[in-house]
């Protein structure tokens, strides 16, 4: 196990120093990074000032060891639009992001592992073919088509719940259904391959000949099997809901991190996108490690492997 695990360790590490340089990067493929910080219309003594001001003068790789370094010690700048500590601006915004993305993998959680057990014990019937139809419309509808649907509905029509802000949990119902129903047919996909599997193995036919009940069956012995590779898929998910928020983010007006990069965006804050982009790649790459280490835990196959 612990062969894996620094196997696993070395290559994530790896993974996050490439993601900090490609987050590096981001202002210097604007071209000339003095010239996209001093805007149109500059003065040429306007951006000698900002090149000596950030030490743009230095080689590529002194600038990038000096940030990396300041990184480290939690120091990712100050933003150009906002003038604050870029790190401030993201512990006052993570919050949102974090409460969305748990709340639409629960939501997708909820509705995936039911209807993946219904489509397996259900395999072939109209009950499959209803799930998988179900599951599939969550997957055509773009996400933003289905939170303008809820919107209309939901806050225009009824006035039952708000379409914008973060003041309270009410205001993340909507964009949580929203990304729970997208992220819900890999979810019910998997669960029902994995429930049709484990329904025709030895174990299960065992368990019926001694007179268990069905639901006992379907999930104590085939459901528990059944929702291992689930483990690796919701790393997966939460890594991409986290990062991947920010339509919806934008769409509901909550001030999250998606919205932050958006914004930045707009406004050439380079510091704070950067801080952005390694941030959600380097959780990106922890929930990986995690899944992977929960798995090997389950299944020592994957240690010896």
């Amino acid at each position: 196990m612990l062969i894996y695990l620094s196997k696993r360790l070395g290559l994530s590490v790896l993974v996050a120093l490439f993601a900090s340089i490609l987050a590096f990067s981001l202002l210097r493929l604007q071209g000339n990074a003095a010239s996209a910080l001093a805007g149109e219309g500059a003065r040429p003594e306007d951006i000698a000032l900002i090149i000596q001001t950030y030490g743009l003068d230095r080689p590529l790789v002194v600038q990038y060891l000096s940030w990396l370094g300041d990184v480290l010690q939690g120091d990712f700048g100050t933003s150009y639009f906002f003038r604050s500590p870029v790190a401030d601006l993201i512990l006052a915004k993570v919050g949102n992001t974090v409460i969305l993305a748990l709340a639409s993998l629960s939501i997708a959680l909820c509705l995936a592992i039911p209807l993946g057990v219904l489509a397996a014990v259900y395999s072939g019937t109209w009950i499959d073919r209803i799930c998988v139809l179900i599951s599939l419309m969550g997957q055509a509808l773009p996400s933003f088509f289905l939170a303008l649907c809820l919107i209309m509905v939901f806050a225009i029509k009824l006035r039952w719940l708000p379409a914008s802000g973060d003041a309270s949990w009410r205001h993340f119902v909507l964009p949580a259904l929203t990304l729970g129903y997208y992220i819900t047919p890999p979810f019910m996909r998997l669960v029902r391959a994995g429930m049709i599997d484990a329904l025709g193995n030895d174990y299960v036919r065992t368990a019926r000949a001694k007179g268990l009940p069905g639901y006992r069956v379907v999930t104590k012995h085939a459901l528990r099997n059944a929702l291992v590779p689930v483990v690796g898929l919701v790393a997966v998910q939460l890594g991409l809901l986290i990062g991947g928020s920010v339509v919806i983010e934008s769409i509901f007006a909550l001030d999250g991190l998606g919205y932050l990069a958006y914004q930045s965006i707009g406004y050439r804050d380079f510091p704070v996108l950067q801080a952005v982009v390694l941030l959600l790649a380097v959780v990106y790459v922890v929930l990986v490690l995690l899944a992977d280490l929960v798995n090997a835990w389950i299944d020592p196959r994957l240690r010896v492997s």
